[in-house]
């Protein structure tokens, strides 16, 4: 599929900000018989003092921005044309867990995609009991990696109410799980904990998803917006997987990447500091359209 894709975050300050320094990362990946950024640019208002692009270690491209003089509003749009093939389905090739532990000792690299980055505790996620338990519940013997990861997907998707007005952006998974309710990035951050509390590497995968309005309604424009989904590690023949728990469904098509990482903490679109008081506003609006 071949996409335009637009996106506009936009902040407005009680008092004038300044001497403002932010990373963003909206910028879709060109991933290997995946996913191909055919253009891409990223515009920023006011304009920057200073402007700065550079690779991150998981290989995302980050644009570093600094505003010295006051400003009221800051506004970041990114627009792209991407081709993103569609995932070929094969065969569940993942080992057991017991192997799987074998293999991961056995895996020697500490490159950007090595699973090792993905296990243990990360910024944004730290051990939790309760996950862990709620995660072995269905494990059953004999199970693959795939078998284990596909369940607890679908598990998070049945058990657990999206509701945007229940979390903020930081909130934990040990408090998403008790609410039991949440966005994207709860869902999958509750994945990430529990897979790891299995010995199951896991990380975060931020993107785009393609909505489609329903039967006889037309597309609301803007109505697409930054998605998150879970990457999962299952071995050395496998390799990875991807699989989105908002949704119950293997990652297609409909998804594009824009940045792997551990957690939310190393993907965040825009992170940064500046100097105000009061309150801000924040609006964001994505458009994910097929290109004629």
């Amino acid at each position: 599929m071949l996409y335009d894709l637009s996106l506009h975050m936009g902040y407005a300050y009680d008092a004038p900000a300044s001497a403002a320094r932010h990373v963003v990362r909206v910028l879709p990946l060109s991933l290997p018989d995946r996913q191909r950024l055919i253009a891409g640019a990223l515009t920023v208002t006011p304009d920057p003092e200073e402007k700065t692009s550079f690779v991150d270690f998981f290989g995302q491209q980050a644009t570093a921005i600094f505003l010295r003089n006051p400003h009221e509003r800051l506004d970041i749009r990114m627009q792209a044309r991407v081709m993103v093939e569609t995932p070929a389905l094969t065969a569940d090739l993942s080992p057991t867990l017991d192997r799987l532990a074998e293999e991961l000792s056995a895996y020697r690299s500490i490159q950007a995609a090595s699973p090792h980055h993905l296990t243990g505790e990360s910024p944004r996620l730290r051990s939790d009991l309760r996950i862990a338990a709620y995660a072995r519940e269905g494990v059953e013997p004999g199970h693959t990696v795939r078998e284990i990861a596909t369940t607890l997907c679908g598990r998070i998707h049945r058990d657990f109410t999206y509701d945007p007005q229940a979390t903020t952006v930081e909130t934990t998974p040990e408090q998403a799980f008790g609410l039991r309710r949440g966005v994207c990035q709860d869902f999958v951050h509750v994945m990430i904990v529990g897979l790891r509390s299995l010995g199951i590497p896991a990380g975060y995968v931020s993107g785009f998803l393609r909505t489609i309005a329903p039967p006889g309604q037309a597309r609301l424009e803007g109505a697409d917006a930054m998605h998150a989904w879970v990457r999962i590690w299952c071995g050395e023949t496998t390799g990875y997987i991807e699989l989105d728990p908002t949704n119950d469904i293997a990652v297609g098509s409909d998804h594009i990447v824009v940045g792997y990482g551990r957690d939310y903490a190393d993907i965040a679109p825009v992170i940064g500091v500046l100097k105000t008081f009061g309150s801000h506003r924040m609006v964001q609006s994505v458009d994910v359209v097929p290109a004629p």
